[in-house]
């Protein structure tokens, strides 16, 4: 059996219709008051930013994107004979499951945009429901069991990772005989360093990026064809 984990960043989701927020070129970068609608510290201490923030939720392509070509393709060879995979993903918009891919094999690094968590109590539930009071006049929804702050179960800019989530991964990245990087800029640490240490590790290391990566010399092979063809087609290869 074969372990091959996929790092999946924006890249992976654009051709679905989610443009990159977060990325050097991504609104977030180039749009300070924007990057206050997800930096923990505003959200926390302002509620007009919360309230703007719900906004930009209820209009979140992400919520309505569908799975693409490489969603499908990753869920496809989850499903051949002699090959498991796992898949280490910084997007937040649960596309992968969406494809077909067991939720149980996709580590969330950057948390779901289809969950709310209660900065308080830490009582999860959908987004769905917290956009249905938004739609019925909730500018602010507070958390029903205690009243405090709700935000998206996302890490927003100013927290850390989950340590327990960022440990699955790195236990996967140094297990994988293979390791693809798809469609991150491996600059977003300590997310891109996965793939560091699946290299260090003995796995033979694939990148699929339009761009460069600081990663990109420990690489066996370096793709830069688009993602929505090029990691279907390198993804059928590793099929025994």
């Amino acid at each position: 059996m074969t372990l091959v984990a996929i790092l999946t960043g924006a890249g992976v989701s654009t051709d679905s219709g989610i443009p990159d927020y977060r990325g050097p070129q991504g609104l977030w970068r180039r749009d300070p008051e924007a990057e206050k609608l997800v930096t923990y510290d505003f959200y926390m201490a302002d509620p007009e930013i919360r309230r703007r923030a719900w906004q930009m939720r209820r209009t979140s392509p992400a919520l309505k994107a569908l799975p693409n070509a490489a969603h499908r393709a990753v869920a496809e060879l989850e499903k051949a004979p002699g090959v498991a995979v796992r898949v280490l993903t910084q997007n937040v918009d649960g596309l992968h499951q969406l494809a077909g891919l067991p939720d149980r094999k996709v580590v969330e690094l950057h948390g779901t945009a289809r969950s709310v968590v209660c900065t308080a109590c830490h009582d999860r539930s959908a987004m769905g429901e917290a956009l249905a009071r938004v739609e019925a006049g909730e500018e602010d929804p507070p958390c029903r069991v205690c009243g405090g702050i709700l935000k998206s179960a996302t890490v927003m800019f100013g927290q850390r990772l989950d340590p327990q989530v960022l440990g699955e991964a790195m236990s996967i990245a140094k297990a994988a005989e293979v390791f693809i990087a798809a469609g991150t800029s491996l600059k977003v640490q300590p997310a891109a360093s996965l793939a560091g240490v699946a290299a260090e590790h003995g796995a033979r290391l694939i990148i699929v990026n339009a761009e460069p990566t600081p990663y990109d010399a420990l690489a066996d092979e370096v793709v830069r064809e688009p993602i929505g063809t090029s990691l279907p087609a390198l993804l059928e290869g590793l099929r025994p």
